[in-house]
Formats: structure tokens, sequence, C-alpha cells
């Protein structure tokens, strides 16, 4: 009978065990994920710096009696005792009558479709300015509901 003779084949792996080598995929997925994350956290850099400057100030050009009307209409203009104004020309008039050693009453009185935030913004505007006379009128319009 022949003899068979095996040769080793050299194209075959050689170890045909587990290898001990580490998949870094799924770490290199993390530290890209983590990268983004910290580039989406850090504040972008604004190039400007924002500073309030001295402004002159404001004289009051209407006159201060001894009661005065605030107002505001639906559409959230300002009034000083039926004369239109803006927030800077109140805080004028207000801080004029704050200044005067006998304070004028300011009456407070917001229209029914004044929006909440203009009425808001106002009162604090009129508390600011160091008014200490103060009164809230025209409700009794508001009485009934429609």
């Amino acid at each position: 009978m022949p003899r068979t003779v095996t040769r080793p084949n050299m194209y075959a792996p050689k170890d045909t065990g587990a290898k001990g080598e580490m998949n870094v995929t799924p770490f290199i997925d993390v530290l890209l994920v983590l990268l983004v994350m910290l580039i989406m956290a850090v504040p972008i850099k604004v190039h400007q710096t924002t500073i309030d400057l001295p402004q002159r100030p404001i004289e009051p050009g209407l006159p201060i009696l001894a009661e005065n009307t605030v107002y505001i209409d639906q559409d959230d203009q300002l009034f000083w005792n039926g004369a239109v104004l803006n927030p800077e020309q109140l805080r004028a008039q207000v801080r004029a009558a704050s200044a005067m050693e006998d304070q004028p009453l300011l009456r407070f009185e917001p229209a029914a479709l004044a929006s909440y935030n203009a009425s808001a913004q106002t009162i604090t505007l009129i508390k600011d300015s160091g008014a200490e006379r103060f009164a809230f009128v025209g409700g009794y319009k508001y009485r009934e509901l429609d």
C-alpha cells in the first residue's frame, strides 16, 4: 500500500485560538460623542462688551399737579395727565415729583385691555423712581364682569 505523506500547509493560519486584541472601535465612538458634547457645551465667545454709558438726564417737560394720573391705554401707550410720553419721560416726571417736598399723589389707571406686562413694568418704574404716594384708581369700572 502506498504511503501518504502529509505536508504542512504554508498558507493556513498558524494559531486558530482566540485573539487577545481589544476592539477599540466602540471606545473611539464614545470619545467622539463626548468631544461633540463638549464642543456644544462650550459657550461661543462674544466679541462685544456692553457698557451703560451715562446719559444726559431727561428734564420733566409736563406740569406736576397735586394729583397726577398715569394712564395706560389698550395699545400700552403711557399718558401723564392726558399727555403722551415714553417710559424715560415718565421716569423723569416721577423723579421730579418725588423730589418735591410735598410729594403729589400719583394715580395709576390702566385701561381694561392694557397688557399686564406693561402695567407691571410701569408700576416697577414708578416704584424705582422713588414715588411714595401712589394709588390705583378706576377699578370701580370693572366691578361687573361681562
